[in-house]
């Protein structure tokens, strides 16, 4: 037991060590990096939150903010989710995670998330009004995660995650590290802390056909050649999530000694290579297993002055203005009581109508 709980406190060790070589909060390198849907959560249940609880998720959904939580699936869990982004913008984001309980004490967990923008004018040189066809833009990201309880109070976890963003004839391919520790205490399990590593990788670029141009021979050499240009290399946007919870078991208890109430307050810091550094928090009021509701707030600098497009100005950088809530209604079942549960999150924009997320969760116990 004890050599487990050295490894993981190595293992949290490196997370921080690692952390330490990121560039924080610097919001004149906003917009330098790429690949910013590795930003956006496509879960539910974390959404409503605002990302606040990176020390207490559990399951599929902790495969985003924090992939040591996954190591608390019982058996199998699967989650779905649709999401309108930035409702009105016509951006529409589907996901799906499965986690499965693998060995004495290890979790397998799977994910993807797409992003869909809808059809969009070809416009060209030649056809700058359009009329000559649509493309469809693909954004697209797998993880495949592993995650292990090493004590009863340790937990820790990896996710690689594949990144494809793509039209007709451009592509770009990437990869990248997420990684991250939880920590239990109290007589009840009730103190939690985390930290989670993510977006960590080799820098991407665009090639393909897109490219590419014909242009005449050299040296007045008659006919012509296809040179392809070479796009910019841009930065994933890596960032470390540092986080606290607390549960409050009030004093009513069911037939088997468990509180019938709960209220859990979160908080986190989010330390962002690309842009501003983010304080996040949360609560959370849950009956048994059964009913869950929660409200958060995002806060950066400038998240309450009008939208800015020159970070220099001190403004807000972001469509999302901080509050964020939601809710979850879960049934048991069968003889093992598994769990079938829809969860609503929304996060407030100016412009656009908000963020809706939709998730459906099936947990077999």
């Amino acid at each position: 037991m004890k050599r487990r709980s050295t490894v993981a406190i190595m293992a949290a060790v490196a997370v921080c060590v690692s952390a330490g070589t990121l560039k924080a909060g610097d919001p004149a390198r906003a917009g330098q990096a790429g690949a910013s849907e590795l930003l956006i959560d496509p879960w539910a249940g974390t959404s409503g939150w605002a990302g606040s609880n990176t020390a207490c998720v559990q399951g599929v959904e902790a495969q985003f903010l924090n992939v040591a939580g996954t190591a608390f699936t019982t058996r199998t869990e699967v989650i779905l989710g649709s999401t309108d982004w930035l409702d009105g913008s016509g951006i529409h984001i589907s996901a799906a995670g499965l986690c499965q309980h693998v060995g004495a004490a290890g979790t397998l967990g799977l994910s993807i998330m797409s992003m869909n923008f809808g059809n969009i004018p070809i416009t060209t040189y030649d056809n700058p009004d359009g009329g000559v066809g649509y493309y469809t833009p693909q954004m697209i990201n797998l993880g495949l995660s592993y995650a292990k309880s090493f004590s009863d109070n340790i937990y820790g976890g990896i996710n690689a995650k594949v990144i494809s963003e793509a039209i007709s004839n451009v592509h770009a391919f990437g990869f990248a590290i997420d990684a991250g520790i939880q920590y239990l205490a109290g007589d009840m399990k009730q103190i939690h802390f985390g930290i989670a590593l993510k977006n960590v990788g080799p820098r991407m670029s665009y090639s393909g056909d897109g490219m590419a141009f014909e242009t005449n021979l050299p040296n007045g050499n008659s006919g012509q050649m296809t040179v392809e240009q070479r796009s910019q290399g841009y930065e994933l946007p890596s960032l470390v999530n540092i986080g606290a919870a607390y549960d409050f078991h009030l004093a009513s208890h069911d037939s088997s000694g468990r509180s019938m109430h709960r209220i859990t307050v979160a908080a986190n810091f989010t330390s962002n290579s690309f842009t501003q550094d983010e304080e996040m928090l949360g609560v959370e009021y849950g009956f048994k297993s059964f009913f869950m509701a929660r409200i958060g707030y995002d806060y950066q600098n400038g998240v309450t002055s009008p939208l800015s497009t020159n970070p220099q100005n001190g403004g807000r950088l972001t469509a999302l203005t901080g509050p964020c809530a939601g809710i979850t209604l879960q049934v048991p079942f069968g003889k093992t009581h598994s769990i079938f549960g829809v969860s609503y999150g929304y996060r407030a924009t100016n412009p656009y109508n908000g963020c809706h997320t939709i998730g459906i969760k099936l947990a077999l116990n």
